[in-house]
């Protein structure tokens, strides 16, 4: 398991993440809010983590949040699989712990392998 997240991994560019949220799919898990596309490409899944604004007015709390969010979706990227454009948005009014994350991060991938799974057969 390579537990890094380099950045062939990070999704950029307007093109790709306006296609992401023109296409996606989306769903809930906790605190974490989450839209995601499948590429038939087989590359690396790349991922968008988003804290707003509105919610967080210090830039402190929502790098923080950032990066508990990036860390539990490197920790665990081998459940969702190759070929997947993801944006993570937080959406809760408070700050949640390291552990809040990792649990929501983990049902979310877990979901995200299951309904597309469901659209193949």
């Amino acid at each position: 398991m390579d537990a890094t997240l380099p950045k062939t991994e990070r999704l950029s560019g307007t093109k790709a993440v306006s296609e992401l949220f023109g296409r996606g799919k989306a769903g809930v898990c906790g605190c974490l809010r989450y839209k995601y596309l499948h590429r038939a490409d087989g590359a690396p899944s790349r991922i968008v983590v988003s804290v707003p604004k509105r919610s967080f007015k210090r830039a402190v709390k929502r790098n923080l949040l950032k990066r508990r969010i990036r860390e539990a979706y490197r920790r665990q990227k081998d459940l969702l699989g190759p070929g997947f454009d993801v944006v993570f948005i937080y959406i809760l009014p408070s700050l949640a712990t390291y552990d809040e994350v990792f649990a929501d991060m983990t049902a979310a991938l877990r979901k995200i392998q299951a309904l597309d799974s469901e659209e193949v057969k």
